[in-house]
């Protein structure tokens, strides 16, 4: 039997195509073949930038005398999390279950009926270090479905059941207000490293949902530590080295407790959300570096994460040349002969490289002090030292640039590029870079145009020309509310109205009328033994609370009640959770914070490409007003009865003489029009 994985699109099935296991991909012929030989199924989930997945890989699954233990007892199926993240959440839910941890790789040993009866993460070949190899796991897997069956399937039914259970929560009828925000941020104050930032111990991710709480909180409880707090952190991350300081962008997160040493692959979805909280950062602040961070992370993806198609692809490897981490450190004479002595040592000192290293004998590049510290402390004049710092950074990325660079998953995802959108969208506002608008756009037409079904609907995958597998609740989610972003970033209809599409979609296909929220699968999904409200923040944003933030936007812009309500539902499904575990639940926090409020309506009549119109809402966009929308038309265009922006311009008339009218409303009442003069002046006032 040959593997049949050489015909998928999934750089990480491919990498396990020559593998001498018989790994299937996970369809419907792969199930039947476990159900008709009557074997249980071996189940490996993980991902291409995963550094583990390539050990177990090269440890395991390239040994030909596991693959033939594997090949004889076993149905082997692999899956890339990233496309199937609805087997991922059911599965992870399950090794959390057996084992009280999870990860990747995953491994599952399932029932012909796909129901777990065992499973861990990364195992070696044989045991070492107080592991069990995983020859043994094998054998005793094998023991006990030959041996021990009705006990094995006796386990796999509590563990279904289990599951389902897990997957389920209901509308839990709390009233939504302003103590979720505060319990939640008491409790992130507690966990907070004031030290090296970051919320708990090593290892540390970056947490963007959590910051984006604190930044917000700022505004509502100004006495609070919550903005220290997230300025702090985001300072920290920055001057890391899970920061590239040569070509931009973030590791997926540090191994560390100080950000010093990260695990190096390059996820998007990161990328996405960082860039997007630290031109939040530096609208709360107008630090300048946070506006470099997010523009050198923005560039980053454009630079090496963007398919010429326009869309977003998903990750760069850990490892090059088998080493991890091999592209991105330095040793010190090289630095050295690449900039000469005197700038040379200015610049190891600076960025922390020395003869010893800091990274397994070689230096990752993180700066233990500012750059205006370092210049203080040497009597030099900051803008200087950086101007000179920049140059030096270009000379050491070219030669980088000569290296092997880690290897790329280039799939392109429509939740991923949901946020990368908006990101950008964001960023090309706040830093008045139209290139970031641009990209955008493009990334957004691509979907439209090349990831839907005949039908109108989204699929979740693209490579190479082929689109595929039915989309998930974060995709419709991610994109609709990047759509809006759009919307108010171009004021062009088609964002709009793009946006509505995909949120009826949502609703009609994904939310649970009896008891409230999203299923993270539609309705005419492929069926399997659960399934999931996405409720707890991971990497990314959850899918319900991604979903409420668009209905909140939406409900805004729209004057539609029945999305707001709809939005509230789905906070009131996971407000025990909120209380329970506030740092898995930042996104819908945020969406809490929207709901309270204020907030407000941003209507604009005048031209935004020119006068002072263009210029208020210059300003708007650099100025951080997290729970506003904002819509804006010339007065000779003004929404007919059956546009769904009708009612936001319903009885509002430029005023006499005026170079752009602005109205804001907020809490069901709206201040008197003024001029956009006027306008900018009461934004700084």
């Amino acid at each position: 039997m040959a593997n049949r994985l050489g015909n998928e699109t999934s750089p990480y099935l491919l990498q396990h195509a020559s593998n001498p296991v018989h790994w299937r991909p996970w369809d419907a012929a792969a199930l039947a073949e476990a159900v008709e030989a009557d074997k249980p199924i071996f189940l490996s989930i993980g991902y291409s930038a995963c550094h583990w997945c390539h050990v177990m890989e090269h440890e395991s699954f390239e040994n030909q005398a596991i693959a033939d233990v594997l090949n004889e007892y076993f149905i082997s199926i692999k899956v890339d999390r990233e496309e199937r993240p609805d087997l991922d959440q059911i599965y992870m839910n399950a090794v959390q279950m057996l084992t009280g941890r999870g990860g990747w790789p995953m491994s599952v040993f399932l029932t012909p009926q796909l129901k777990p009866f065992f499973g861990g993460t990364y195992w070696p070949p044989t045991a070492r270090t107080g592991m069990p190899g995983f020859d043994q796991v094998l054998r005793a897997v094998i023991d006990a479905w030959e041996n021990r069956r009705a006990i094995a399937l006796e386990q796999s039914e509590k563990f279904a059941e289990r599951l389902q259970e897990i997957g389920q929560a209901q509308d839990s009828g709390e009233t939504i207000g302003i103590e979720f925000l505060d319990q939640a941020f008491q409790y992130l104050e507690s966990i907070y490293d004031f030290r090296f930032g970051g919320f708990g111990g090593a290892p540390k991710f970056p947490h963007t949902m959590d910051i984006d709480v604190c930044l917000r909180y700022s505004r509502r409880r100004p006495d609070s530590r919550a903005l220290e707090m997230a300025v702090h952190h985001l300072d920290q991350m920055a001057r890391g080295g899970i920061y590239d300081h040569l070509g931009g962008g973030f590791a997926r997160y540090s191994v560390d407790a100080r950000w010093l040493v990260p695990h190096f692959e390059k996820m998007l979805y990161d990328n996405a959300l960082l860039a997007g909280t630290y031109v939040d950062g530096y609208r709360v602040t107008g630090r300048a570096d946070f506006a470099r961070v997010a523009r050198e992370t923005c560039d980053y993806v454009l630079n090496y994460l963007t398919d010429e198609s326009g869309g977003f692809q998903s990750a760069e490897d850990a490892d090059s040349e088998g080493e991890e981490g091999k592209f991105y450190v330095w040793k010190r004479a090289e630095i050295i002969a690449a900039l000469g002595e005197v700038k040379g040592y200015r610049f190891c000192e600076i960025y922390d490289v020395s003869e010893s290293g800091n990274f397994e004998g070689s230096s990752i590049l993180n700066l233990p002090q500012s750059i205006e510290d370092w210049a203080a402390a040497h009597n030099l004049d900051a803008a200087e030292l950086r101007s000179e710092l920049d140059s030096e950074r270009a000379t050491l990325l070219r030669i980088r640039g000569d290296r092997i660079r880690p290897s790329k998953d280039d799939k392109v995802l429509v939740s991923w590029n949901g946020l990368m959108i908006d990101s950008l969208a964001k960023a090309a506002g706040a830093l008045n870079e139209p290139k970031y608008l641009a990209a955008a756009e493009k990334a957004a037409d691509f979907i439209f145009d090349s990831m839907l079904d005949s039908s109108g609907r989204l699929l979740h995958t693209y490579r190479h020309g082929v689109a595929k597998l039915t989309a998930y609740l974060d995709d419709y989610a991610n994109l609709a509310n990047a759509c809006v972003t759009l919307y108010e970033a171009t004021f062009d209809d088609r964002w709009l109205e793009r946006a509505i599409d995909l949120t009826n979609l949502m609703i009609r296909h994904f939310a649970d009328p009896v008891d409230g929220g999203f299923y993270f699968t539609a309705d005419d999904h492929e069926q399997l033994i659960a399934r999931n409200k996405d409720l707890y923040d991971n990497s990314v944003p959850s899918g319900n609370s991604m979903a409420a933030v668009v209905l909140l936007r939406l409900g805004a812009l729209l004057g539609n009640t029945d999305l707001v309500d709809e939005a509230q539902t789905a906070m009131r499904v996971a407000a025990p959770l909120m209380k329970k575990h506030p740092s898995a639940t930042g996104q819908m926090l945020t969406a809490v914070d929207r709901y309270v409020g204020p907030a407000r309506e941003v209507v604009i009549l005048g031209d935004a490409t020119s006068g002072a119109t263009r210029d208020f809402l210059t300003e708007l966009r650099r100025t951080y007003t997290p729970n506003s929308v904002i819509a804006c038309t010339s007065p000779d265009s003004l929404p007919d009865d059956d546009s769904p922006l009708a009612p936001i311009f319903a009885g509002k008339t430029p005023l006499p003489g005026s170079d752009g009218t602005v109205f804001v409303c907020e809490n069901f009442a709206c201040q008197r029009p003024v001029t956009a003069e006027e306008a900018i002046a009461n934004l700084h006032p």
